[in-house]
């Protein structure tokens, strides 16, 4: 068959996986760059051997030879290009989040379900060889029924700045960011029960910090120190049809001794840890025992995860496979997301 011809739609620093990983796939051909500085889309085109540049997404999208793209934009860009893509005739693999609003969402699913084509979003981190194994895991009941989990991704200096810090393009700060990587994961090892209520709080005390001296963390190219429009910190608990419950807190900036991401699930027969490290607890015989997987990384392998997702993209749009991480799971983990944001405003529990 022949190779799956590839445009990527932004190119910003995360556009930078989406590129190599198409570049080591001996099914996929990128064909075409875009991106809104045509000399940051022609210096990626020339790097990764694509033959086209634009900076009208339009114009990308009205290329014949493309089969497919990646949307690396920013987030308030996302809803309005896949569906111009989609419409376009092309399958779409969408950085997360999925977009900015519950509404956003609605309207991709309704344009996938038109269009018949695939839309597969970036929630990467399924697509880890250590969340693999573990949800395999997962299949096979080795836990039984997962009934709570509590995630943490907790920056100490870690406002990137830039668009990220402007609500108005990203959707808001660490929990739409960071906190969708966690929770979905979560969501998804647990079998992807539907949500049915939120109660959060979101707080904006310390700002972006840029006056901290000796200590570095990633800015973003358009970083402004004046710009910062997102909570510093939230957490939340979100509740399930089933009975689970979900326990997260996220930050990008906390009077905290040290970044630290954790990952745990607990089930009826055992439980399991992504993060710091991959484990497994069960209990055997009346004794409970603690597992160390012997696997080549203890912790994620975000190369790998991106390789991964993009081989399970070329292959599904071969196949016309549904992805593992459809457009029905971006909607549900948007409703998560908004939820957060809805309670923290309101102060109260809301339904989703």
């Amino acid at each position: 068959m022949p190779a799956i011809k590839i445009g990527v739609i932004g190119a910003g620093s995360i556009s930078a996986m989406h590129l190599q990983s198409y570049a080591n796939h001996p099914d996929a051909e990128l064909v075409a760059v875009c991106d809104l500085k045509e000399d940051r889309a022609r210096q990626a085109a020339v790097k990764y051997g694509a033959s086209q540049v634009y900076t009208d997404y339009r114009e990308l999208l009205a290329c014949p030879d493309i089969d497919a793209v990646s949307i690396c934009t920013w987030n308030n860009t996302h809803a309005a290009i896949s569906i111009a893509a989609l419409e376009a005739g092309k399958h779409v693999l969408v950085e997360k989040p999925l977009c900015r609003t519950v509404e956003e969402a609605l309207s991709m699913q309704e344009a996938v379900r038109a269009s018949g084509k695939l839309l597969q979003v970036g929630f990467v981190r399924r697509y880890d060889p250590n969340a693999q194994l573990l949800r395999s895991f997962v299949d096979h009941d080795e836990f039984g029924g997962i009934y709570f989990a509590k995630a943490s991704a907790i920056r100490r200096l870690g406002n990137p700045g830039g668009w990220f810090a402007d609500r108005e393009r990203s959707g808001g700060g660490p929990v739409i960011d960071i906190g969708v990587h966690v929770i979905d994961l979560c969501w998804y090892m647990m079998g992807r029960p539907k949500p049915v209520s939120v109660s959060a709080n979101t707080y904006s005390k310390l700002g972006n910090r840029s006056g901290v001296r000796h200590l570095s963390f990633y800015k973003a190219a358009d970083y402004d120190a004046d710009l910062n429009t997102v909570e510093d910190m939230a957490n939340a608990l979100i509740r399930f049809d089933n009975g689970a419950s979900l326990l997260v807190d996220v930050s990008f900036t906390l009077h905290a001794k040290e970044n630290a991401t954790s990952i745990k699930l607990y089930g009826e027969k055992g439980g399991f840890e992504l993060e710091p490290e991959i484990a497994i607890v069960t209990e055997k015989h009346h004794t409970i025992l603690n597992i160390e997987p012997q696997t080549d990384h203890k912790s994620l392998q975000i190369d790998a995860a991106f390789q991964a997702e993009i081989d399970h993209f070329v292959a599904c749009v071969r196949s016309g496979t549904p992805p593992i991480s459809p457009v029905e799971d971006g909607v549900a983990i948007m409703k998560i997301l908004c939820g957060i944001y809805e309670s923290a405003a309101k102060g109260a529990e809301v339904r989703l």
